[in-house]
């Protein structure tokens, strides 16, 4: 196992840690905090380790990231405006 899957697999048990403690932001400042850190993260498990292990990551990564991802569909949707 190489190095970047090791802290991927540090990164996605930290993420749904985190996402298990309640707080009064709706997790948004972790959300943060964790796609910071994931997207380094996921350019080093393509790069050490190929496409389709990092496609894996990313389907990983985007189940516990979900509500950030399904905020930036909608506001691509929206064609950028405010409204969400």
């Amino acid at each position: 196992m190489t190095d970047s899957l090791i802290i991927a697999a540090i990164w996605l048990v930290a993420a749904n840690v985190l996402a298990l403690i309640p707080s009064k932001d709706n997790l948004w400042a972790r959300a943060y905090f964790l796609i910071a850190t994931g997207m380094p993260l996921i350019i080093w498990v393509f790069v050490q380790n190929g496409w389709i292990i990092g496609v894996l990551f990313v389907w990983a990564a985007s189940s516990v990231l979900r509500w950030p991802l399904i905020y930036l569909m909608r506001w691509l949707r929206g064609g950028g405006r405010g409204d969400v």
